[in-house]
């Protein structure tokens, strides 16, 4: 597992709590925010999945 895939796992993981967070809290700002998190480490995770095919 390369440092990308890590790192990608990791921002999903703080994706989701912020989106739990910003449904606890009515604040919709944090969902996208989340939501953005979670699709950045998406593709993060992935770039390090194809730099490890390489």
């Amino acid at each position: 597992m390369s440092k990308d895939e890590i790192k990608g796992k990791l921002k999903k993981d703080e994706g989701k709590i912020r989106v739990a967070a910003g449904k606890v809290t009515g604040n919709t700002g944090q969902i996208i925010k989340g939501e953005a998190e979670k699709v950045k480490g998406k593709i993060q995770e992935d770039v390090g999945k194809a730099k490890r095919k390489l």
